[in-house]
């Protein structure tokens, strides 16, 4: 599903700011509508918040959290095409400084991230729909231990996909269903 019209950041220091998106049809950008509910959901976890964009497509979610105050976004996309755009994208909204960005696969990057001792408040996930790789990157990201105790993970899915209760030590905390898009949210139970 393709981005509705322009996609742009909503709000914060890059507020207005229209987003480059690609030409093809594999990445579909989050629509304003459920960034906007996505957003005032997590507005107050966003600020000085590690943030990983595990399939970041156009970075667009990354950049919206470092335009509300996160520190940093680490966005990954094993597609040359999409990091070429969220570089581009990360440049427009001029957080090149809070920006890391890794162009691997995300079973690399997560252990990537997790040799070097990293850990995240937000994690977003938005992998290309029907390929089964949701419960993967769950998995991995709670066997490598990447998310902060009072983190939280985004999933965004197509409404059809339904997802377990529990994956390791993450729980899911609420679903939300805007049409075909779906976020489920999963947090970390308590040691």
């Amino acid at each position: 599903m393709k981005g509705e019209g322009n996609l742009r950041v909503i709000s914060g220091k890059a507020r207005g700011l229209k987003l480059n998106t690609p030409k093809n049809e594999d990445v579909r950008p989050t629509t304003d509508r459920v960034k906007e509910s996505l957003f005032n959901i997590i507005n107050f976890d966003i600020m000085d918040s590690n943030v990983l964009d595990l399939f970041a497509g156009t970075g667009s979610l990354g950049i919206e959290c470092l335009s509300r105050g996160a520190s940093k976004c680490v966005f990954v996309d094993k597609s040359k095409e999409s990091m070429s755009i969220v570089k581009s994208n990360i440049k427009k909204a001029r957080v090149e400084n809070e920006s890391i960005t890794m162009n691997i696969d995300f079973k690399s990057a997560i252990l990537s991230l997790s040799n070097k001792g990293e850990k995240f408040n937000i994690i977003f996930m938005d992998p290309p729909y029907y390929k089964n790789m949701f419960e993967d990157a769950l998995s991995m990201v709670d066997q490598n231990n990447l998310l902060e105790e009072d983190g939280v993970i985004v999933v965004e899915h197509d409404t059809k996909d339904s997802f377990p209760e529990n994956i390791g030590r993450l729980y899911k905390s609420r679903d939300k269903k805007y049409g075909k898009t779906t976020l489920t949210f999963y947090k970390m139970e308590e040691a």
